[in-house]
């Protein structure tokens, strides 16, 4: 705790700045002539029904339902598990938690199969409704597929899977495109019991094989390349050099996707030729509620990523119900999620939310400024979506360019927009409201994690004409209780308030563990304050109980909503011969929300120019973790600010890395205070002439 204290100290400052910037703009006309939006509810129900709650007298709006979610635990999450899933065995206690200890565990003893929730149900009322929309990278491609083409393509998968032994509990690895197929490959695992761990297709060879062998996984599913804004990605080379460095793996199925040849060896399997030899049905394993669904990697405040595990019947409730309800999703919509699968937004809001409510999603394996900065609206027109959810990164990019890039094509379509990832700034939500959703579309801007499996806070849903607030999540969804701790530890009961962001109740959708590391888990999310789950964020309380994100309190940097841990960046960059340490702090960058700022001592008698250097500092990190992780601002110094007790005192250098250096705070309690002078100087020179040294 004692860290997180010390870090929510440090960022007091900033966080006030924020703060009172958010109040004076919340006051403003302008903002308030932004409070309309698409209302959840008429005549005191939701256009989008609950009809379990419906004959509960005393729930006439969100802030009746949302209390009785809290005072009533099992009444609300049983009735909900056992009316929206599909048993095999009904659960004979709805939950067993302890926030004190950690312990999480949800619709206990029930027995169900995760891919006959996703598609055999949905097949069986309406084989021809389209599950997937596939949105090609190539401009104006896309393709459908139906719930009978999906269950066809899943059992022919989990077939080809058994046949060559991937049995109930095996991690399977997946290093795909966004495409149908890795839909089908998360849906196989799901039916026969084994785990699948997604590993972003733009991780290096490096992270991947990091990843397989912490998941002790002897199964990876790969394509022969991808294809992203027009661009070969080298997949199958990337798997061949992690698996090269992974002697526990024994197979490795290779999809195509450009078709172009590649090399295959002893382990290589080609999918698509076994696939087609195996038939179109598949019995499903049944699973406990709690055996695990899937792991998915996530950067902490240590060098080593975390593997957090989500199961089975809480993750797929949670995820259904938060697709459902934050985004006033109704049957026959066009569920447009344009994150990529190898994230949690992709998992819950592109496979398992959507279709666990027989819904309709799209599959976007482009980036929103190819061939043009109008893809996301062209795609918008053609496939007609409905709800449209992306990246803040993308949408303060995307309003740099002339607004024709958006008016140009029909949006009337669209009835939902929202971000996820990090905060969405004033600018950029006005451009998202007035621009692109002429004014008529509420933005739903949610707050959540990979650990908490989906939306916790949200606008939406709410009570007619409720406000929604500019760059504020604002409301806790069904069942969650945020709640805000000061720098003691103590609990925050007023509103107006700021501080550490943690949850008080527990939720099926939440993470159970981090795999090979309980223990880890507890440290991290139970330990800093005792009783509730700590988020690592820092958020404020408005007068009227609404809540904004402020940022993140430990050693991790969001770039892009890509959450980056400044340790696992260090320890890329330590690992050049000429390095003697390195600090890597993140700061405000105007299109990704964070950049990522790394100064660098190096050794002595060093005689390569820094240029050099700082070039092969680059290629380092990019082919150890991934090219996004690579600091765009690079200093090369002789020495970092640090206490006497050897400790980097890294809030000076965070205020340097943001152009606020003549607001250091102390520091005398430096070792060598003049240290901070050089470093100043130096990075007032990169702004200056735009040379990194």
């Amino acid at each position: 705790m004692a860290s997180a204290v010390r870090l929510f100290s440090q960022h007091s400052f900033v966080f006030r700045q924020k703060f009172s910037q958010c109040k004076k703009y919340a006051l403003s006309s302008s903002c308030r002539s932004l409070h309309s939006g698409h209302s959840t509810y008429s005549g005191g129900l939701f256009t989008t029904p609950i009809p379990e709650f419906e004959d509960k007298a005393d729930i006439n709006s969100y802030h009746d339902l949302h209390r009785f979610s809290l005072e009533n635990p099992r009444e609300f999450w049983g009735t909900l598990a056992k009316s929206r899933l599909r048993w095999h065995e009904d659960f004979d206690n709805v939950m067993d938690c302890d926030m004190e200890q950690g312990k999480v565990g949800w619709f206990l003893n029930g027995k169900l199969n995760v891919a006959e929730n996703c598609i055999d149900r949905h097949y069986e009322r309406d084989p021809d409704r389209v599950a997937l929309i596939w949105e090609k990278d190539e401009p104006n491609q896309h393709e459908s597929v139906t719930y009978k083409q999906l269950y066809e393509m899943t059992n022919q998968l989990a077939n080809t899977l058994r046949s060559h032994g991937v049995k109930k509990g095996d991690r399977v690895v997946l290093y795909l495109p966004v495409m149908p197929i890795t839909v089908a490959a998360m849906m196989a695992c799901a039916r026969i019991g084994a785990v699948h761990n997604i590993v972003f297709a733009g991780f290096s060879a490096e992270a991947l094989a990091s990843r397989i062998q912490d998941a002790d996984a002897d199964t990876v599913i790969t394509a022969d390349q991808g294809v992203r804004g027009g661009k070969i990605i080298p997949l199958k080379s990337v798997v061949d050099a992690a698996v090269a460095k992974c002697p526990g793996v024994k197979r490795v199925f290779v999809t195509k996707r450009t078709g172009n040849k590649v090399p295959m060896g002893t382990l290589d399997i080609p999918l698509d030729k076994d696939m087609a030899a195996q038939p179109t049905e598949c019995p499903s394993e049944i699973m406990d509620s709690e055996d695990y669904l899937f792991l998915l990697y996530t950067s902490g405040s240590t060098g080593k990523p975390k593997g957090v595990a989500h199961t089975q019947a809480g993750y797929l409730l949670y995820a259904a119900l938060t697709q459902k309800f934050a985004f006033d999703y109704h049957p026959g919509d066009v569920f447009g999620c344009v994150a990529d699968v190898g994230w949690i937004t992709g998992h819950s809001y592109v496979v398992y939310g959507p279709l666990a409510n027989g819904g309709t999603s799209v599959l976007f394996e482009s980036i929103p400024t190819y061939p043009d900065p109008g893809r996301y609206w062209e795609t918008v027109e053609r496939l007609q979506i409905n709800q449209f959810y992306g990246a803040p990164t993308a949408i303060r990019l995307l309003l740099k360019y002339d607004n024709h890039w958006v008016s140009k094509y029909d949006r009337s379509s669209l009835k939902t927009l929202g971000c996820v990832g990090e905060p969405l700034n004033h600018e950029a939500w006005e451009w998202y409201y007035n621009v692109v959703g002429e004014a008529r579309c509420p933005i739903v801007d949610t707050w959540w994690q990979t650990e908490t499996g989906g939306v916790c806070i949200s606008p939406r849903p709410s009570a007619p004409g409720a406000p929604i607030l500019p760059g504020m999540p604002m409301r806790p969804f069904f069942g969650i209780k945020p709640e805000l701790m000061d720098t003691k530890g103590e609990l925050l009961t007023t509103d107006d308030a700021e501080g550490a962001l943690c949850l008080k109740t527990p939720w099926p959708g939440m993470a159970r563990t981090i795999y090979g590391n309980h223990d880890r888990f507890i440290e991290t999310y139970f330990k800093p304050y005792p009783g509730y789950f700590f988020s690592g964020d820092g958020a404020h309380r408005d007068g009227h109980g609404f809540y904004r994100i402020t940022g993140r309190m430990d050693d991790v940097i969001n770039v892009s909503g890509h959450r980056l841990g400044t340790a696992e960046i260090e320890d890329a960059l330590d690992g050049h011969p000429d390095v003697a340490e390195t600090a890597v702090v993140g700061y405000p960058h105007p299109i990704k929300g964070e950049g990522v700022y790394a100064y660098v001592i190096l050794k002595e008698h060093v005689d390569k120019a820094s240029e050099e250097i700082i070039r092969e500092l680059r290629s380092a990190v990019k082919e150890t973790i991934a090219s996004y992780a690579v600091p765009e601002m690079m200093q090369i110094t002789s020495g970092l600010p640090k206490t006497r007790s050897g400790k980097i005192m890294r809030r000076i250098l965070r205020k340097v890395a943001a152009n606020q250096s003549d607001d250091l705070g102390d520091i005398t309690t430096l070792a060598d205070p003049s240290v901070v002078e050089e470093i100043v100087k130096r990075h007032e020179e990169i702004v200056h002439d735009g040379k990194q040294r």
